[in-house]
């Protein structure tokens, strides 16, 4: 019993941090991974333990047994258990409802992730009552066993973000962590019918395992987690053509090639880079920050053969996953900088001709810190004499739903002096979210929008003539309430 229960609070600690970082994961493919999911999961789980610590204290002060603990750690072990297996199936479920990502992203981490939060937290104030033995050193006791605790959460918190989900996929990390407290309660629980507990635990084990693996949203699907993401890549069909997609959350894809024609774009608005090249003809040197799975760079290089680009992407595993999946072939031409894409432009010496930005974190949000004042002069500082820069955004033109767009509009044209708006799809309801384009020159005189160029010309007829408000501030690295932005964009 010496060192038992500071190995128990260490794991609880370790478990409880892996539980909710794995939780954002989870939750991301059905419901994103805006602030909102995050601040409903952290609040559900932080209430979890907090009921957790009340009863656990309550339960102690009346009995003070180890095979209590252990029957604490069981249920905690059973309920995370239940978490690996069933989750798919409840957020499919969910998913069908078409709840508010508020509601949603609530009631998805109260089921989930609310009663194996809640068993965590009633381990520590009953492993903490069973250590003392007297009040003339429960201080020192209680602080020290709460620092051992708290050092698990540090080292769950690092293995999780660092190591484990990355390397081995959120449902084999819940399953493992079900396994560790299970084992963790049959040690503690006492010696008696030991074969009777392995057994049950194995059955178990190969239930819940079963279940984890039975449903999929997808057919063929590919579920990968990487240090910055979960992923999900399958094949659908496409206005009559098969194409393989990868997705982060419910609300779009993020990316797909034609299975038929990998070098062929799928989605519109990325042909709306194209017109960077009217503004700009004969680009020498391009930067795209956000590369995703290269489809982009890949196109861009075959219109410009003559030219290099070079791809900003934070996740590195992209890369990995674009040549496993979706047909891209190394290029000499094309540099790769695993980097965040402000961090890049803050470091960059490099002059660029034309710069893409199409860096999101979700489906609809782009990383605040790429749309301020301070990154656009960064962009602005990177560019040539006559270069320009393309900005993919998702927002509406008017009304709530536009603010971003507004907010984003008024940054840009601070910094440069001819500002344009796209609209991706012609005959758009204004009012309404949809993919915009925005593209800012540094050039002084007249631009004419016509092009020799078919798809190019039929590009520049898309442009935005109309007059928007001027009634939201520059954003600035002490000011860009883009989270704020993109929530009004998805629910009002």
């Amino acid at each position: 019993m010496k060192i038992v229960l500071e190995v128990i609070l260490f794991i609880t600690g370790a478990a409880g941090m892996i539980f909710e970082i794995a939780g954002a994961r989870v939750l991301a493919p059905y419901l994103g991974t805006s602030l909102v999911v995050w601040t409903s999961l952290i609040g559900i789980i932080l209430g979890s333990l907090s009921f957790g610590y009340l009863i656990g204290g309550k339960l102690a002060d009346r009995r003070q047994d180890i095979k209590v603990l252990a029957a604490v750690l069981g249920a905690a072990a059973f309920f995370v258990g239940l978490t690996a297996s069933g989750k798919d199936i409840f957020l499919v479920l969910l998913d069908s409802l078409a709840l508010t990502v508020n509601s949603g992203s609530i009631l998805a981490a109260i089921v989930l992730f609310a009663p194996g939060s809640a068993f965590l937290g009633m381990a520590t104030p009953y492993a903490v009552r069973l250590k003392l033995r007297s009040l003339d050193k429960s201080g020192g006791v209680v602080g020290r066993l709460y620092a051992i605790s708290t050092i698990g959460s540090i080292a769950g918190t690092f293995a999780a973000g660092f190591w484990l989900i990355p390397y081995f996929g959120t449902t084999m990390v819940l399953w493992v962590l079900a396994l560790i407290l299970a084992l963790t309660a049959l040690i503690i629980s006492g010696r008696r019918f030991w074969i009777e507990k392995i057994s049950i635990l194995a059955v178990a084990s190969i239930i819940f395992y079963s279940g984890s693996l039975a449903v999929t949203a997808y057919p063929g699907m590919a579920d990968v987690d990487t240090a910055y993401n979960r992923y999900w890549i399958y094949e659908r069909d496409y206005e009559g053509r098969s194409i393989r997609v990868i997705k982060t959350d419910p609300f779009g894809t993020q990316a797909a090639v034609y299975t038929d024609n990998p070098d062929e774009i799928v989605f519109d608005y990325l042909k709306f880079f194209h017109v960077a090249e009217h503004f700009h003809p004969r680009a020498d040197r391009a930067l795209l920050v956000g590369g995703g799975i290269f489809t982009f760079p890949r196109d861009y290089i075959l219109r410009n053969p003559d030219s290099e680009m070079d791809v900003v992407e934070l996740d590195g595993r992209l890369i990995d996953l674009a040549r496993e999946h979706f047909y891209y072939r190394d290029d000499p031409r094309i540099g790769v900088f695993h980097e965040d894409g402000r961090i890049f432009l803050n470091r960059n010496k490099t002059v660029y001709d034309h710069i893409y930005l199409d860096a999101f974190n979700s489906h609809i949000s782009i990383p605040f810190q790429l749309t301020t004042r301070e990154a656009v002069q960064k962009i602005h500082d990177s560019l040539s004499d006559d270069g320009v820069v393309v900005l993919n955004l998702i927002s509406a033109f008017r009304g709530d739903k536009g603010k971003f767009l507004r907010a984003e509009l008024a940054t840009y044209k601070e910094i440069f002096p001819q500002v344009f708006l796209f609209a991706v799809h012609k005959g758009s309801d204004p009012a309404e979210r949809q993919n915009l384009i925005l593209i800012a020159t540094k050039k002084t005189e007249k631009i004419l929008f016509y092009s020799d160029d078919q798809e190019i010309n039929d590009s520049l007829e898309n442009i935005w003539t109309e007059e928007l408000d001027s009634d939201l501030p520059v954003l600035t690295d002490d000011y860009a309430p883009v989270d704020f932005y993109t929530k009004e964009m998805m629910f009002k």
